[in-house]
């Protein structure tokens, strides 16, 4: 049998113990603790050795934990601060307050009554303060009762060590007992070495062809921006240019100028973000109020009653890029235009599977003269079709500032059609005001259902954690599907 010349050496200074940990085999061997275990692993393949491996875990006390050593945890050191009594607006002037009175609730130690805090006589102490003070005096514990409380608190941190056991087995006993050559090996020729024809008569290091090499990992585009910049370049490649533009929007933009009435339910808290600030209306808002009440100089009814200005001026976390498509048209009012948008867009969603409060959507428009519905499916099936959905069809669809609108769809093997955002021809209530007189194709979708759908993800938040091991084994497509 061929053995390395580390292999030999780790026989050798396993030979007098029979058994030894790998960072004193290190100390013996004159290398790193690390390297014995690599040789120990390629020694066991061949039968020689024995690896142990030992995981343990050990909680040592975080930068918070600490301020408490020799205290007591917070509710614990405010239980102790008073008598049998105390008024809650006294007691919430203490400077743990806000984290110990909720756990002394928590653990029956108190009551509340009428604004007076009183003990229950129940304050024995818990698993989680017996573990505290372990740690507290020893510097770490071990995993026990009480552990995980403290964990989830965020005063203790997990320590991993793991250890490495080699032992000798028989059959390398055998081979030990036959005597080793420990002649150093030639693992790297030099020019001369190889001109002179000296290499032939050195002990050249054996390579095991059939092994696999350590596995390396380069750096790496994370896999959902891979198809944000796709599809920009896709974009790009279909005459497109880019608009940008702030995550925070007034009302104005976000909503009225769509034609979005002001009662609308989008509009409501529970569904948007709305923040304190509020932006002054631009120069001409007075048409955009005039489409809402009355129709403006269109044929069109509007909405009726009063547009308040106030509603209009209140800003939002922008709820689509759609805002960006009609500043950009109000500032290019002649065509053409052909431009598009990727950005991130907030709503007041519950966090599930598929919803998020925040997300990306992309947003393209393109005003020409003579352009109509048949131009707008084309352009959706060509940018579908070159991110790899060769079936798209489309439904009829409503959208408050689209007319006609449509929903188109893809087809996904296993899952059937799937509907990949909205899109139609700007309502003439929506260009109108802003002096358009061409027609407007519009249409936005939403980034993260396409992303799921070509990664094949079934949670929408795996999207965005900071899971480095799928970032590493999902594959970089070399280009579009």
């Amino acid at each position: 049998m061929e053995l390395t010349l580390n292999e030999k050496k780790l026989l050798v200074a396993l030979g007098p113990v029979g058994s030894a940990d790998a960072a004193d085999l290190a100390d013996l061997m004159e290398t790193r603790r690390e390297a014995v275990v690599q040789y120990a692993n390629l020694a066991g393949e061949r039968g020689l050795v024995d690896v142990e491996k030992r995981v343990s875990r050990r909680y040592t006390p975080t930068e918070e934990g600490q301020a408490y050593i020799g205290k007591g945890l917070p509710e614990r050191q405010v239980l102790e601060s008073f008598g049998e009594t105390i008024p809650m607006r006294d007691l919430q002037s203490h400077p743990l307050a806000k984290i110990a009175i909720g756990w002394m609730r928590k653990k029956n130690w108190i009551a509340i009554k009428d604004g007076v805090v009183q003990k229950t006589g129940t304050t024995a102490p818990g698993p989680d303060e017996v573990a505290f003070a372990r740690a507290s005096e020893s510097g770490s514990v071990e995993d026990g009762v009480g552990v995980a409380d403290l964990i989830k608190r965020g005063l203790v941190q997990e320590e991993e060590t793991v250890a490495y056991t080699v032992s000798i087995t028989s059959f390398g006993r055998q081979l030990l007992a036959g005597g080793l050559d420990l002649q150093e090996e030639v693992g790297t020729l030099t020019r001369d070495q190889i001109l002179s024809g000296a290499w032939k008569n050195l002990p050249l290091r054996r390579y095991d062809v059939t092994k696999l090499p350590k596995r390396a990992y380069p750096g790496k585009v994370h896999p959902y921006q891979r198809i944000i910049d796709e599809m920009r370049r896709i974009l790009f490649d279909m005459g497109f240019e880019e608009m940008a533009g702030g995550i925070v929007q007034s009302s104005f933009w976000n909503f009225d100028a769509l034609f979005q009435p002001q009662d609308h339910p989008a509009r409501e808290m529970q569904d948007t973000f709305f923040l304190g600030e509020r932006w002054p209306l631009p120069k001409g808002f007075e048409r955009v109020r005039d489409m809402h009440e009355h129709g403006g100089e269109t044929s069109s009814t509007g909405w009726g009653g009063a547009w308040s200005a106030a509603k209009a001026e209140q800003c939002v976390l922008r709820t689509h890029t759609t805002s960006l498509s009609i500043q950009h048209l109000a500032e290019h009012p002649k065509p053409p235009v052909k431009a598009f948008c990727i950005g991130r867009v907030y709503r007041r969603e519950a966090i599930d599977p598929t919803h998020l409060a925040e997300f990306e959507q992309l947003e393209g428009i393109v005003m020409d003269e003579d352009v109509n519905f048949r131009h707008l499916l084309g352009f959706l099936k060509e940018f579908y079709g070159k991110m790899g959905f060769e079936k798209v069809r489309f439904r009829p669809g409503y959208f408050p500032y689209t007319e006609p609108s449509v929903e188109p769809e893809v087809y996904v093997e296993g899952l059937g059609w799937v509907e990949l955002g909205g899109s139609g021809i700007f309502r003439q209530e929506v260009t109108a005001p802003f002096g358009i007189d061409y027609p407007v194709l519009a249409w936005g979708l939403g980034i993260s259902r396409v992303a799921m759908l070509r990664l094949g993800l079934r949670d929408l938040r795996q999207l965005y954690k900071s899971d480095v091991e799928w970032v590493r084994e999902t594959p970089t497509y070399g280009g579009r599907r």
